[in-house]
């Protein structure tokens, strides 16, 4: 482009910048998409046309102090994501408003100036660049607009205006509720290039956007203008490169591409039918811009979206943003290729979760874990290189998780990818095997081992009492491996296993004896023991009492108040109500949704994220439903004992066979709720230090070395015991965590990831599904048809007797719902996961670990649930 360079403004004056000069620094002046293009120009190699800016302070100039912006501009930020008829009243009045606004005198004339550097004549591309653009966090593509073949001064400055307008698309504004970005703090600038006229454009993803595999790139390309192809207009041809080799293509026909015109703008074109079905690019031209895309990807850090443009034999390169959907690749401490599975799949917990969470975990747990994206996963390409141990772990994960294992045969199946095996190592937690000499089922054992972790903690509330500084840190270090022995303790695991084994045993030999599928299922009803399905009836039993004053059910229904507990008192029947919700708390206040990151506010924290399911049982049910339903689940599971018993009496061998399964049944009642235990013992112990450190983060605070007591969480658990000892904090460090955690959330984990970032899927192998069935892991036997609720968040469900409950996954924290649905389907979960554990109990029909369950299933549509064959339908 020959428009002529001139030197950066004084600050007071930075109407127009060239895009040459800029960079990321200068993203706050003029926005995502033009500090892209001024960094690429930096790249050795690339070619970008060249232009200017037009720079935010242009755009704030317009409409500082315009007393319609200002009003409108606050009409929409009150504003839901879901108010559509809100968003298109008001964005359409600021659009039409700011498209009529006046361009400030002195921008006008530095932009002429630069357009009268050109020749008469010359095309350019009028390109939004917002502040809210092509960033890590969120790319906003294609929210704002783009103006191809603009012509003429007049047009330039219309099209300007018409950018700055695109601020407010509805699409716009929606995506930005959605992210939680304020549209005030968003501005936006301009970018006026020189028009190419390639005869060939397209896309470049140097990393494989859907896999998220890094050695992989690729291309998509079309004749003509990008424009048709980003808009979806075309089909393209599509190129995947593996290293330094086209390893797939397709070409498609080609009947239209879209040109500029003579006389600005542009418009589709019929293509020759000699070249319809000719590929866009060769090989080596598809070689040669992953190349260069690759060393963008250099420049920038991180894997890049690259929009390109061929004119003649060269790639001209107009825009480039982060691919923001790649999970991150957790570093690598061993060389060569790696295996990890993620923690928060096994432990019913895939969001992000923070820094002094991720610390905690860490030392809980015995074994090194890598950190990636929030999320915690474990290294296990030494077991599965390991003959001795890929076995095990391979069963493990088939009985936990099957699309686990699938991805890991996936991975094996691959020639050379895993290194060679060394000596074997030691998985215990991922391998165990059931003890040689199970327990009897007596349970005095489950007795004493529940007395044991009670004792624990009585211990450690008491020496805690009291205990500041870092002495407090001191105790807490000293105090994990009690956590860890309680957690590991052998005759824990063995009692554990037992109950687990038998469920095995019960399903298989009665399969093949009498045909029966998954009769464990209800076997396990009303087992004694199991904490949570306590903690789900025991709400029944706090509903019973709300219930019997409605002044106090009339002001939950209404309050928002954190501290409503203290003001129960004034109600009538308000002093037993909070006695009842108090009690409740004593006993499970410590848990919560994702309870495993101890940043999580408990129970006893916001005792609000009860209400919702107190007043569902209000509603719902009679007084006593927890009596009757624990009793009803005695009486199935008794029946069903009997006549299984009966039954295999019957058969040769019945004599010896009955014993044995009355053997199995026994131990399966009598350790299957003990499983529930050891994680409730976990979260009271979080509870214990987490108030302790909350003392030390609100001295902090108090003295100005934190912002606010919370900013702890961004804090490791060393780093605060740091921050304690010499009250000195890395405020800057904390607000990068904060800003990296809430990019972190809007990402989704793998449950298998390679060290080349890709996300292994695996898929479930089962033939006797119908067509179009959704396909998971069978739980909780049974065929139930209900109104499908899905719920993302615990705190939204509004669920009544007989919905389906389709939602991620669950935690302990969900069970109070289980009380009123007649069936769960989850995206992620196993045969012994909570969720499947409390609906065996409960008696629901249950899937899990169904990919996309919330997706493609709409909130209200009317599914069948399958739970003995592990398959959903969506039948209206």
């Amino acid at each position: 482009m020959t428009m002529m360079a001139a030197e950066r403004p004084a600050a007071a004056d930075q109407h127009v910048l060239d895009l040459a000069g800029l960079r990321h620094a200068d993203l706050p002046l003029v926005g995502g998409k033009a500090a892209g293009l001024g960094e690429l120009t930096q790249v050795d190699g690339a070619a970008v046309p060249g232009g200017f800016c037009v720079t935010t302070a242009v755009f704030q100039q317009a409409t500082e102090g315009v007393g319609w912006f200002a009003e409108l501009s606050e009409q929409l930020a009150g504003l839901a994501a879901d108010d559509v008829e809100g968003i298109y009243a008001v964005a359409g009045r600021l659009r039409s408003r700011i498209e009529q606004v006046e361009v400030p005198a002195g921008a006008v004339a530095a932009i002429v100036a630069r357009l009268h550097n050109c020749p008469e004549g010359t095309a350019f591309a009028v390109r939004s660049s917002a502040t809210a653009e092509d960033l890590p966090s969120a790319s906003f593509a294609g929210q704002q607009d783009t103006f191809l073949n603009v012509i003429g001064t007049a047009a330039v400055l219309h099209r300007i205006r018409c950018c700055w307008a695109s601020l407010y698309t509805d699409r716009a504004v929606a995506y930005r509720l959605r992210h939680g970005i304020d549209h005030r703090a968003v501005q936006m600038a301009v970018v006026v290039q020189q028009m190419l006229r390639p005869r060939a454009s397209g896309v470049l993803f140097t990393a494989d956007p859907v896999t998220g595999n890094r050695t992989v790139a690729r291309v998509e390309a079309t004749l003509g203008l990008g424009e048709a192809l980003v808009s979806g207009q075309v089909d393209p041809d599509a190129y995947r490169v593996s290293g330094a080799q086209v390893s797939d293509r397709r070409v498609t026909r080609k009947s239209t591409a879209r040109y500029a015109v003579d006389s600005g703008g542009t418009q589709p074109q019929t293509v020759p039918v000699s070249r319809q079905d000719e590929p866009v690019l060769t090989e080596a031209q598809v070689l040669a811009l992953v190349d260069l895309g690759r060393r963008v990807q250099v420049h920038f850090g991180r894997p890049q979206d690259i929009e390109w443009c061929l004119v003649g034999e060269a790639f001209h390169l107009v825009q480039s943003r982060p691919i923001t959907t790649l999970f991150p690749v957790p570093p690598a401490d061993q060389p060569g290729n790696r295996v990890y599975l993620s923690v928060g799949h096994q432990q019913m917990m895939t969001e992000a979760i923070r820094p002094l969470g991720i610390s905690f975990w860490q030392l809980t747990t015995p074994r090194p874990m890598a950190v990636a994206g929030g999320r915690l996963f474990v290294d296990v390409t030494d077991g599965l290189a390991a003959p001795q141990v890929r076995g095990a772990l391979l069963e493990t994960m088939g009985r936990s998780d099957p699309l686990m294992r699938d991805a890991l045969e996936t991975i094996l199946a691959r020639e050379d990818f895993l290194p060679a095996a060394q000596a074997a190592p030691q998985l215990p937690d991922l391998a165990a095997s059931s003890p040689a000499t199970p327990p009897e089922a007596d349970p005095a054992l489950v007795d004493a081992l529940v007395e044991r972790s009670r004792a624990s903690l009585a211990d450690l509330e008491q020496k805690i009492a009291g205990v500041r500084g870092t002495a407090l840190f001191d105790l807490i270090r000293a105090d994990l491996p009690e956590l860890r022995r309680l957690l590991l303790d052998p005759e824990s695991l063995q009692v554990i296993m037992a109950g687990m084994d038998a469920a095995r045993w019960l399903n298989e030999h009665l399969r093949d004896w009498l045909g029966e599928e998954n009769p464990a299922d209800t076997l396990t009803r009303s087992v004694p023991d199991n904490i949570t399905s306590q903690m789900g009836l025991a709400l029944l039993d706090v509903a019973d009492v709300v219930r019997e004053h409605p002044q106090v059910v009339a002001f939950l229904r209404e309050t928002e108040d954190p501290d409503f507990l203290d003001r129960l008192d004034q109600l009538p029947g308000g002093d037993q109500a909070r006695a009842a919700i108090e009690d409740y708390l004593d006993r499970y206040g410590m848990r919560c949704v994702g309870e495993i990151d101890i940043t999580r506010p408990r129970w006893c924290e916001e005792p609000t994220a009860l209400l919702p399911a107190i007043l569902g049982n209000v509603d719902a049910f009679a007084p006593g439903e927890a009596r009757r339903r624990f009793a009803e689940g005695l009486h199935a599971a008794g029946a069903k004992e009997q006549e299984l018993l009966a039954a295999v009496r019957a058969l040769p061998g019945g004599a010896a066979k009955a014993a044995e399964t009355k053997q199995m049944i026994d131990r399966l009642r009598t350790f299957t709720g003990y499983r529930e235990y050891p994680k409730y013992a976990m979260v009271s112990r979080y509870l214990v230090y987490k108030r302790a450190l909350l003392v030390e983060a609100e001295e902090l605070a108090t003295e100005g070395v934190l912002a606010a007591a919370e900013d702890v969480h961004f804090l490791t658990f060393e780093e605060l015991a740091e921050a304690v000892r010499t009250r000195q904090a890395d405020r800057e460090a904390i607000g990068r965590r904060a800003r990296e955690h809430e990019e972190h959330r809007a990402l989704t984990p793998p449950r298998v990831l390679t060290s080349d970032g890709e996300a292994v899927l695996g898929s479930y192998r089962r033939a006797s599904v119908p067509e179009g069935a959704l396909v998971g892991l069978p739980v909780s036997a049974g065929v139930v048809q209900g109104r499908a609720r899905v719920v993302h968040d615990v705190a939204d469900a509004e669920l009544a007797p007989g919905d389906i409950l389709v939602t991620g996954y669950t935690d302990p924290s969900w069970s109070p719902l289980f009380l009123t649905i007649a069936g769960l389907v989850t995206e992620v979960g196993g045969m012994m996961t909570h969720g499947a554990v409390v609906a065996r109990e409960y008696g629901l029909v249950a899937v899990v670990g169904v990919p996309g369950a919330t997706e493609q299933i709409r909130d209200g549509d009317r599914i069948r649930l399958d739970g003995t064959r592990g398959f959903v339908q969506v039948l209206s």
